[in-house]
């Protein structure tokens, strides 16, 4: 039985490209609506093996949903947003 990998403790930051600051893997785990951020394996690799990490504390639905699927384009993803403000007023 292989030993459970730990992930960094909330001391540790690395800088965010996205937020363009210091954060700690605590936060990139969960910021995609309690799914880590898409962005994450590509981040934290070189702190840990977060691959191998996530693959144990992940469920298979929760990782295709966060690194399997397909990007909206940013034209869709404008749409989307311009159509949930106009069902605000």
């Amino acid at each position: 039985m292989s030993e459970k990998i730990k992930a960094p403790n909330k001391d540790y930051t690395i800088r965010c490209p996205r937020l363009g600051h210091q954060i700690n893997f605590q936060y990139c785990r969960i910021e995609n609506m309690g799914l880590p951020c898409f962005k994450i394996l590509d981040c934290w690799f070189q702190h840990f093996d977060v691959e191998s990490y996530l693959r144990q504390d992940l469920s298979s639905e929760e990782w295709d949903k966060t690194f399997n699927r397909t990007p909206k384009s940013k034209v869709a993803s404008l749409l989307e947003l311009i159509e949930k403000a106009k069902a605000k007023r």
